[in-house]
């Protein structure tokens, strides 16, 4: 009895270190993106770039539809240093293709964004472009979204 309380202290001892590891990787990930978040928010404070300018862009393909494969769909962003701009999505099927543009304002979509679309927007926007993947590990600002994999389900915000 005195052996299996014993064993089961050392493996929740041993859960609750890698699960302490797991979560200072992340913070720190979190740390160092914010960082060049503010980093690049104050070079247009300071005029060092020009705000109008188009310079974040990211895209990344994916598989979209069951029936196709070889990652032929894509989502592309491109924004000016304050977050205006526009995710453009192409759905690629068999038999038709749907293309979609959604608005960025502030770096904030005006329209509800798919899980590809989030990811492209927050890769852009922390200057990871110009192609990223859906595998890429980039902070869910929102909340919501992150890893989909051809997951139609839209998020809020990205």
């Amino acid at each position: 009895m005195l052996v299996a309380v014993a064993v089961a202290g050392l493996v929740a001892g041993v859960a609750g270190l890698s699960i302490a590891v797991v979560a200072h990787n992340r913070v720190n990930q979190v740390v160092d993106e914010c960082g060049e978040m503010l980093r690049r928010q104050l070079q247009v404070a300071s005029g060092e770039v020009d705000e109008r300018a188009l310079r974040d862009l990211a895209i990344v393909h994916y598989d979209a539809l069951k029936e196709m494969s070889g990652h032929r769909s894509f989502s592309f962003a491109v924004l000016n240093a304050v977050g205006d701009g526009v995710v453009v999505s192409s759905i690629n099927g068999r038999t038709e293709t749907r293309t979609y543009a959604k608005a960025v304002q502030g770096g904030h979509p005006v329209e509800m964004l798919s899980p590809e679309e989030n990811q492209v927007l927050r890769a852009a926007r922390l200057g990871k472009g110009p192609i990223v993947t859906m595998d890429d590990p980039l902070p869910d600002f929102g909340g919501s979204g992150g890893a989909g994999g051809g997951d139609r389900t839209p998020s809020a915000r990205a």
